[in-house]
């Protein structure tokens, strides 16, 4: 076999197995569910009031993670999206599956592949934050507490995500 074939990928059944472990010790451990938007939320919070940081404090948005003096970064979400990023890296270090690449269609430029990967993250982000929560938070969380709310979101999803393939299959075939 040779070491830097690129290793099969795991039982997605394993997998998800594994994530609803996480996602229960979660609840019992931490109280709370996973998500990401949180962290990202205090990263930018903590980074604005490196540069004005009396006005960060004050905001009505961003001032509640600086309540108690404590720093916002210092928080559970913080540390479980390092690690999911940490995580991923040796993992796919340990697979062989980091290569340098843009994943895109034939017919799909570089630059346009990355345009859509933009647009798309910053309109997923800002919708994050107008629901007060992420997908990871809405599907696994919600999900697993079986709120109404979270199946119809993720039902949602799906349905845009599918309605959006029409305009955007021609960048991938």
């Amino acid at each position: 076999m040779d070491a830097n074939k690129p290793q099969p990928y795991s039982s997605p059944y394993a997998a998800g197995f594994g994530l609803g472990l996480v996602l229960l010790t979660a609840y019992v451990v931490a109280g709370q569910g996973l998500g990401a938007s949180g962290a990202l939320t205090r990263f930018t919070a903590f980074c604005s009031a490196l540069v004005a940081h009396d006005a960060i404090a004050s905001n009505s948005y961003l001032g509640k993670y600086f309540d108690g003096g404590a720093s916002p970064l210092a928080d559970w979400l913080v540390f479980e999206v390092l690690g999911v990023a940490v995580g991923g890296l040796i993992s796919a270090t340990f697979a062989h599956r980091i290569v340098r690449r843009i994943e895109k269609g034939p017919r799909a430029t570089n630059f346009g592949r990355l345009a859509l990967a933009l647009v798309g993250g910053a309109i997923a982000g800002f919708a994050a934050r107008l629901s007060l929560g992420c997908t990871s938070g809405q599907a696994l969380s919600g999900g697993a507490m079986l709120s109404l709310g979270s199946w119809i979101f993720m039902l949602s999803v799906f349905a845009g995500g599918y309605g959006a393939a029409w305009f955007l299959r021609k960048e991938w075939i």
